[in-house]
């Protein structure tokens, strides 16, 4: 398996992690910070208050994004799956 070949496979397994990661890391952001514009404007400061929304915010994005993802994953793996006697045989 050559340099490129590493650096290839490494940079499609940085991307889809990155695409995964981006509806749920997204959400917790938005989120978060609507809360806490909340948060400063009323000057309430409760620690409850920023996390139950944030959980259910996560919760519903994975109901919404979830099989997406997951379709994303598998394809990504058959995808590498795929592409294992290529790896062998430049090895």
């Amino acid at each position: 398996m050559t340099d490129t070949k590493i650096i290839e496979l490494s940079l499609q397994a940085m991307t889809i992690a990155a695409k995964l990661g981006a509806p749920i890391l997204l959400t917790a952001l938005i989120v978060g910070f609507a809360i806490s514009l909340f948060q400063s404007v009323t000057q309430i400061q409760e620690s409850t208050l920023s996390f139950v929304p944030k959980a259910a915010a996560i919760g519903i994005a994975l109901l919404f994004a979830g099989n997406w993802m997951l379709h994303e994953m598998v394809t990504y793996t058959e995808q590498l799956y795929a592409q294992i006697p290529d790896l062998i045989k430049g090895a």
